[in-house]
């Protein structure tokens, strides 16, 4: 008989997409097939089915030993097109469905609500709301899709908003607008890691991060491509590069408040994310049900030592979920 597989504590990286068919009706460039359960989104067909799927993403959790699950909306979803009302009406359609899907959970799904980083006025009045129903957990998309920041003066309100409430936010790559990545599926192989990268730069050489420091960021695929720039960024630091304001704090003081999942794919890579965040901020992350994850974690990760591993799947969630529960 097979030993029991080790207990993931928290899987702080998985996706779900709500369908709730009467409202969808009345949401613009959405449309569901019941019959073939297909999403299309602004045209195109989200077929991912286990998306829409929650019982799924339980009967895999259940297959893995994963005890919890913080849930956020997949990219195909973000809409990042969308401005104003329409941005909010489709936001609210996201959270809604995502908190009616933890609710119906006994307890193992935790929603991070969609913030619409292209809005960041809109993102702000979402956050404030779902504060004030005691809810702090949030995800957003590490990009505006256009050449605006997230160290841009018109996200202060959302970053003030979402400190002092001490949130979690999970941010995860869209999509990049880098034609030269059209090919060998480097969009994702390497725009993924490179938009974490150009937003955890902004945030840390913009200042964002050492003015807000209630708040709890956590980037998807272990931190993007920092693990291997973080030196870079301070080596520009030091020597005060053009644009780079020294009368900051240092990048290397501030990346030990960030938390990353992961996602690495090579234990290399796992390990330069520990030493560049912290081994303590290192956390399990799936990204369900995409391949590009860890969606057969104890196999996928087999090679890992076991202490790396309890750190991932039990001392470093455990530490993280006792804070947030004393917010």
């Amino acid at each position: 008989m097979s030993a029991p597989l080790p207990a993931i504590r928290l899987d702080v990286h998985a996706h779900l997409a709500p369908v709730v068919p009467d409202r969808l009706v009345g949401l613009a460039g959405v449309a569901w097939d019941s019959e073939n359960r297909v999403m299309t989104v602004d045209g195109h067909a989200v077929g991912m089915k286990q998306l829409f799927q929650p019982e799924a993403l339980m009967r895999w959790m259940d297959e893995n030993n994963v005890k919890h699950a913080f849930v956020s909306v997949p990219p195909p979803l973000y809409r990042q097109h969308l401005r104003a009302e329409e941005a909010r009406g489709w936001a609210d359609y996201l959270n809604e469905g995502l908190d009616n899907i933890a609710k119906a959970s006994a307890g193992r799904l935790s929603a991070l609500m969609h913030l619409p980083t292209e809005c960041p006025d809109q993102a702000a009045a979402i956050a404030g709301d779902w504060i004030g129903r005691g809810h702090a957990l949030f995800a957003m998309p590490a990009g505006t899709g256009d050449s605006r920041t997230l160290a841009d003066a018109e996200f202060e309100r959302l970053w003030a908003v979402l400190d002092a409430a001490e949130a979690f936010v999970f941010f995860h790559p869209g999509e990049c607008c880098d034609g030269r990545l059209k090919s060998f599926y480097l969009t994702n192989l390497l725009g993924n890691p490179y938009e974490s990268t150009v937003a955890l730069a902004h945030l840390v050489f913009g200042g964002v991060l050492e003015r807000y420091r209630r708040l709890t960021p956590c980037f998807a695929h272990g931190g993007g491509l920092l693990p291997m720039v973080a030196g870079r960024f301070e080596r520009g630091f030091a020597t005060a590069r053009p644009g780079v304001d020294t009368s900051r704090v240092s990048p290397a003081e501030l990346l030990g408040r960030i938390h990353v999942d992961c996602i690495c794919h090579s234990q290399a890579a796992a390990g330069h994310a520990e030493e560049t965040f912290g081994e303590e901020n290192v956390l399990f992350g799936s990204d369900w049900p995409f391949p590009m994850g860890l969606v057969e974690p104890h196999e996928q990760l087999a090679d890992f030592s076991d202490q790396r591993l309890r750190n991932y799947f039990d001392g470093n969630p455990r530490r993280l979920l006792e804070r947030l529960k004393k917010r």
